[in-house]
């Protein structure tokens, strides 16, 4: 053996290394703040850096210490002020660049805050290239500028007569969160949320204000349609639990779960001692052994619990492992559920006309599917030979819904947020996409042609439809949301009208049978280029007309131009960098006030005169400028 070949194999002293804080948060961001992302996904790490701060914020506030927040983003700096009590002077430096140091560890003094572990602020300094924190305090201040964690000026304290409170100004890293941006829809919902865990807090971002006065009542009524409401929302609140619920006419469970002000987007042992405690319920109030399917189907509804010292399964907080609500206390599945027992079934014989409502849904859901059983049957057990065998599916490794565990659990939950699952058009598409996809966080599923049209039909036709019922399958949706396999499921067409076609009809499947993977941004529409221009030393890929003609002014003398229309006629290679890291999608999202029926009857009902009307007052026709130069 060589001598150079043997010292890749020496193991010695000098191998070993301690990485100091911020080096470990810059080398494996992942397990401070989820996936990187580009903003395209609400779960994207540069809306997680705000939630950090903001976090800090809302702990005084549950405190009794600040009613407002002020939140400005311009292009890519953030800023956040609080009104609470400051971070005491002589710690301004340590609380955010000291790893494990906060006020947060003593229960008493912030019991059932948010941030437990004094990482939060840390990631944030380490991840920004300018990061600057003030602290107000009786009368005085005192500030720290930073840069990805490392200390650039220390400011003496002074004067000064703004009010108590903090105050943190940041850029995330460009290097590490590549073309990001804010998309408006997202930071809505974060600041919403917010706002109904802490009735009265007002927050403003950018000169718009969040003001809930109903807590969850509010969320509820922004979240569905009140001509949808099969019965008015019940609303209860308890000490340290909030509940909001109604039934919809749509199919599936929606829910929406918070634990000490944090959004639990993957639940955790709340909701699911919420799903068993309301089932529990509802049964022992109508005395009927109701199926359980049938209780919870179409329901719409959020819980918020406070829990002391809670266990998440990771750093992000998207999932909540506690299994009581505190040290030697009651089990969560307890408190829920005796809360459920007595406080909803108070309210349902006070209120008999709901009640009757209630009973109508669950009947109706029960007539379904026993209707649906028979086919139901026959579909699952095609769907189970063509699993064997199917060719439409292309699997990945890593799935959004199975366990993490090991001591690489912080990477493996990275990669299942990474999850894809690419629905493409045709076998060319999928093709291209198959040979460059990456094969431990990406699947494609390919659509034979154009899928039915499924608008104002019953979910019968998911089932007698093999195409539908394979997809369903595919997205392990069937008994609900929280079996979802892949956590981004982007529609990938051509950017032809045939393409858009597919597009329209894959997103009725959605909203007309799982709306609740769509108002939960799972859903996307892939961007890719256009055209490409180059000549023998660049080459653009353009995204647009206007980027088209930037990129022929820049590159002059006549570029060769190239027109993509099919994802097929695009080459592996090239594809692997528009579905890599800097991958350009859409996200698919609901609009408060948003009516699905309403809106898909307009899209994809008959021809209706009003969608003939907006065809002929927007007609346009595409002039070829170059042509018509040469007529001339």
């Amino acid at each position: 053996m060589a001598k150079d070949e043997k010292n890749l194999f020496d193991y010695t002293e000098e191998n070993i290394r301690s990485l100091d804080w911020k080096e470990h948060i810059r080398l494996r961001p992942g397990m401070y703040i989820g996936k990187l992302g580009d903003g395209s996904c609400p779960d994207d790490g540069v809306y997680v850096l705000l939630k950090e701060v903001i976090d800090n914020c809302i702990d005084e506030h549950t405190m009794g210490y600040g009613k407002q927040i002020d939140v400005s983003i311009e292009s890519k700096s953030i800023t956040v002020r609080d009104y609470g009590r400051g971070i005491p002077l002589g710690k301004v430096v340590d609380v955010v660049s000291k790893m494990n140091t906060g006020a947060k560890y003593d229960s008493k003094a912030f019991q059932k805050s948010v941030g437990l572990n004094g990482v939060g602020t840390k990631a944030v300094n380490a991840l920004s290239t300018i990061f600057k924190v003030t602290a107000f305090r009786e009368g005085k201040e005192k500030t720290a500028e930073f840069s990805r964690g490392e200390l650039l000026k220390e400011h003496k304290e002074t004067k000064t007569t703004e009010s108590n409170g903090t105050l943190v100004h940041f850029t995330p890293d460009e290097s590490i969160f590549k073309n990001y941006h804010f998309v408006q829809e997202y930071l809505d919902n974060q600041f919403w949320n917010y706002c109904y865990l802490n009735a009265g807090l007002i927050m403003n971002l950018n000169g718009k204000k969040y003001v809930s006065k109903n807590g969850l009542l509010d969320l509820l009524q922004r979240k569905t349609n009140e001509d949808e409401l099969r019965y008015p929302i019940i609303h209860l609140k308890g000490n340290d639990i909030e509940v909001a619920l109604s039934h919809e006419n749509t199919y599936g469970e929606e829910y929406y779960s918070f634990v000490n002000g944090q959004f639990t987007t993957q639940g955790g042992t709340h909701l699911a001692a919420f799903r068993e405690g309301y089932t529990k319920t509802i049964r022992e109030f109508f005395k009927k052994d109701y199926d359980a399917a049938d209780i919870r189907g179409s329901i719409c509804a959020a819980i918020a619990v406070r829990v002391q010292e809670p266990v998440f399964e990771s750093q992000t907080k998207t999932k909540l492992g506690s299994l009581n609500v505190s040290e030697g206390g009651e089990s969560m599945k307890n408190f829920v559920g005796n809360f459920l027992l007595k406080e909803l079934d108070n309210y349902l014989h006070k209120n008999p006309a709901t009640a009757e409502a209630l009973k109508k849904r669950i009947e109706q859901n029960e007539r379904e599917r026993k209707e649906l059983a028979g086919i139901k049957k026959l579909a699952n057990e095609r769907a189970k030979k063509a699993n064997l065998h199917n060719k439409k599916l292309r699997d990945c490794k890593y799935h959004y819904n199975e366990e993490a565990t090991g001591k690489d659990k912080e990477a493996i939950l990275e990669k299942q947020r990474e999850s894809t699952i690419f629905i493409t058009e045709g076998d060319s598409a999928s093709g291209s996409i198959t040979k460059a996809r990456d094969v431990n966080t990406q699947a494609v599923f390919s659509l034979r042609g154009k899928p039915l049209n499924s608008f104002g039909l019953t979910k019968k036709v998911v089932y007698e439809n093999e195409e539908f019922n394979l997809l369903q399958h595919a997205l392990n949706i069937e008994e609900g949301y929280e079996g979802l396999r892949y956590n981004n499921i982007v529609i990938a067409t051509d950017a032809d009208v045939d393409g858009m076609h597919i597009r329209l009809l894959t997103m009725t499947f959605f909203l007309q049978f799982f709306p609740d993977l769509v108002k939960n941004g799972h859903i996307y529409i892939l961007e890719t280029p256009l055209f490409r221009v180059r000549n023998k030393q660049e080459t653009i890929y353009c995204y647009s007309e206007t980027e088209k003609n930037t990129a022929i002014k820049k590159l002059g003398a006549k570029p060769e131009i190239t027109r993509f229309k099919g994802l097929g006629e695009i080459s592996p290679d090239e594809f692997a960098s528009f579905i890599g890291p800097e991958m350009r999608k859409a996200p698919v999202i609901m609009e408060q006030g948003d009516h699905i029926q309403q809106l898909l009857e307009y899209y994809m009902g008959k021809n209706t005169p009003q969608r003939q009307e907006f065809i002929i007052q927007n007609l346009k026709v595409e002039i070829d400028l170059a042509e018509e130069q040469a007529v001339v």
